[in-house]
């Protein structure tokens, strides 16, 4: 029984960083799905995979599964890495690309 703990991504439909700023644990599975042979739904036994937390913080996350007795892995998030250029620089004479309409 291992909890993962990380900052989850904004989804593709989200262009600001509202919603991203807390951490959630969420156990790994135990078991593989499986899929159930008259309907073909995809199924599992352990209830631990319905299980998210929600945490401000991820010292509180880790007190939490400390605390608790879980073993715990922690996923440092990835910044994204933002170029400095303002919409005049696409006009530019000097300009790298090709400009065309």
């Amino acid at each position: 029984m291992t909890a993962r703990i990380y900052r989850p991504a904004r989804n593709a439909m989200q262009s600001g960083t509202a919603k991203t700023e807390r951490w959630l644990l969420e156990y790994e599975p135990e078991q593989p799905r499986q899929i159930e042979p008259l309907m073909g739904w995809t199924s599992s036994a352990d209830m631990r995979s319905q299980v998210k937390l929600w945490f401000d913080t991820e010292d509180e996350a880790v007190a939490y599964a400390t605390r608790s007795g879980i073993a715990y892995r922690v996923e440092q998030p990835h910044m994204p890495k933002r170029r400095g250029m303002a919409y005049s620089d696409n006009f530019k004479f000097n300009r790298v690309g090709q400009w065309t309409h």
